[in-house]
């Protein structure tokens, strides 16, 4: 009987940005292969990866990747990691709520660990910019009057913990791409 292995995505944080954090996709795939991870995939430079492995805790696959990386790039990266379940529901999230109303932007932060109270970073939208936790992603669904410059006006990532974001176009392509 052959043993199905699973699959996460994971992504990481805080690299290439700026000359000392540069961690090109190649290298991360490389990481991921040197650390017993197979069918690994990476989509563009922003610390996006598939892997397969006999692993199956997400804190295991987390530390596993953040050990990794930090043998290969030389310094912490960050990792958070979802089963394709988990993910697909993000995805599906994504695009509900960019259904429901005009948007300028749609950011998604994807979070380590849950939001302790979820009602806090959601109490931070306005008429205009709203917050919108489920699990372990907050959704900051920013409307119209969203000058482009920063990813989060209602500074609600001080209160997410350890996260990274992508925009809705990367999650929702993801979730349809390797889920």
């Amino acid at each position: 009987m052959m043993v199905r292995m699973p699959t996460h995505l994971a992504f990481l944080r805080a690299i290439n940005l700026g000359a000392k954090r540069k961690f090109p996709k190649d290298a991360i795939k490389a990481a991921c292969e040197q650390a017993g991870f197979s069918a690994v995939e990476t989509y563009i430079n922003t610390g996006n990866v598939r892997v397969t492995s006999s692993l199956r805790s997400r804190a295991k696959v987390e530390a596993a990747l953040e050990a990794a990386f930090r043998e290969t790039a030389g310094f912490e990266v960050p990792t958070i990691a979802y089963t394709r379940t988990e993910f697909a529901e993000i995805g599906r999230d994504a695009e509900e709520l960019t259904a429901e109303r005009e948007l300028a932007r749609h950011y998604i932060y994807l979070l380590k660990e849950p939001v302790a109270d979820p009602a806090v970073v959601e109490a931070l939208s306005t008429d205009d910019h709203r917050a919108v936790v489920r699990g372990r992603a907050c959704h900051l669904l920013l409307g119209p009057s969203y000058e482009a410059g920063g990813v989060d006006p209602l500074r609600a990532e001080k209160l997410l913990g350890v996260a990274t974001n992508r925009n809705c176009n990367v999650v929702t392509t993801l979730a349809k791409k390797w889920c």
